[in-house]
């Protein structure tokens, strides 16, 4: 069987097409591959459930009989050092975990209004 002669250079057409329009999807066309969309929906999940647990670090604040003294030892720590320090009181440890959360540390900061 005989192509005719236009069907060669209309496959190479074709196929550097479809990889141009591959590369542009990706690249500009917002395209995800099914791994970086299940990433950015887990990292989404984890930053919504932080959110979530802000008011829970509230009331643990509100509830602590020392409350006054760790929001001072808070005030006088600067930068990173405040996140650490907000470790420490406890008020960050997720219900139903035993150690503190550092997101939900900078989350309940900044519901404190002492993130900067």
């Amino acid at each position: 069987m005989t192509f005719p002669e236009w069907t060669k250079p209309g496959i190479y057409g074709a196929l550097v097409g479809a990889i141009v329009v591959s590369i542009l999807g990706f690249t500009w066309g917002g395209w995800t591959t099914s791994s970086t969309a299940q990433s950015m929906a887990e990292d989404l999940a984890a930053e919504e459930v932080t959110l979530a647990l802000v008011p829970v670090c509230l009331g643990l604040s509100a509830d602590d009989p020392q409350r006054i003294a760790k929001l001072a030892d808070l005030q006088e720590v600067a930068g990173f050092g405040r996140r650490n320090a907000m470790l420490e009181t406890g008020w960050a440890t997720r219900p139903g975990s035993d150690t503190p959360d550092r997101d939900l540390a900078a989350a309940c900061l900044e519901g404190l209004a002492l993130d900067g």
